[in-house]
């Protein structure tokens, strides 16, 4: 049984990013004794673990010796957490506003996570919340504000306030249909209701998937816009790699198959394959990215093949 004289589990995964990783190290504050923060090394090429645990000797460092993709990374994480939230957060992101001394910093980043537990606190059945999310470049313009629902048949669905300038219009916190992986807080209690994070997907979906499983098991989630964390943005794998045209082709046909019901689940299949799916290779032969066409029909066959 887990002892929770932790409040908040913070958990971040690393792979061969461990600049990234220590980057966010630095904005997290480690001295709270309320707080915990755990780093999962998802199988590094290098030993990077060590680098971070000899940096940072305040934190746990777990290093896995197989790269277990992002939800079995950071189910070990939950395994090894102790606290009564826990806080998911991509390496790749910074939680200071990049214009305060590191003093000011840590308190905000204090109170940043002082208002994700007092949003939770303010009904059980809040199991996941979200901060505002916003891009590290340019103006720092918004990529999450919340999300719309997943259409029945095409998926699509989009980020509110998505590339917009922050001014404030998405400042009213607001129940969203599914968390974003970059940032979510979740209740223990609905992990322990709903179950850790699924780990056929390995890259991509996982976060849409888990919060289907969460809102199944009676919760609701929640956009927190008091938050905000600062997104450096697909560093891993990039923005049009293979690696990321493979999981994002194959995985939204597993999470119709996970989550959608007859006869949807057949009219998905359908416009996912024939028509979207289609349509994207050919743009990507069309432009002689002929690694993205072939990355495409891997994700497709090896749908079907399973």
């Amino acid at each position: 049984m887990v002892q929770l004289d932790i409040q908040i589990s913070i958990i971040t995964i690393n792979f061969n990013g461990v600049k990234d990783t220590c980057e966010l190290m630095d904005t997290l504050p480690l001295d709270d004794t309320s707080i915990e923060v755990i780093v999962i090394d998802n199988a590094s090429y290098q030993d990077e673990a060590t680098i971070i645990e000899q940096r940072y000797p305040q934190v746990k460092v777990i290093r896995s010796h197989k790269n277990l993709g992002f939800a079995g990374g950071n189910n070990l994480g939950i395994e090894a957490a102790r606290g009564k939230y826990l806080f998911f957060i991509n390496n790749d992101t910074l939680l200071d506003n990049q214009e305060s001394p590191l003093k000011k910093v840590r308190h905000d980043m204090q109170a940043d996570l002082r208002h994700l537990v007092e949003r939770m606190e303010s009904d059980p059945q809040i199991g996941m919340v979200c901060p505002k999310i916003r891009f590290t470049w340019g103006q720092r313009p918004i990529q999450f504000a919340g999300y719309t629902p997943l259409s029945r048949v095409t998926l699509r669905n989009h980020a509110i306030g998505f590339n917009e300038a922050d001014y404030g219009q998405y400042d009213t916190a607001h129940p969203t249909p599914y968390g974003h992986g970059a940032a979510m807080m979740v209740r223990r209690e609905a992990i322990n209701k709903a179950g850790m994070m699924p780990t056929c997907f390995f890259l991509y979906y996982e976060e849409l998937d888990w919060s289907m499983m969460i809102r199944r098991a009676g919760y609701t989630i929640w956009y927190e816009p008091a938050s905000t964390i600062y997104h450096k943005e697909s560093r891993t794998t990039g923005q049009e790699s293979p690696l990321r045209t493979y999981y994002i082709t194959r995985n939204r046909l597993i999470l119709v198959r996970r989550n959608s019901p007859l006869p949807w689940r057949y009219l998905s299949y359908l416009y996912l394959i024939f028509i979207a799916g289609a349509k994207g290779i050919a743009k990507e032969l069309f432009n002689r990215r002929f690694d993205l066409a072939k990355a495409s029909l891997r994700g497709l066959w090896h749908f079907i093949k399973h």
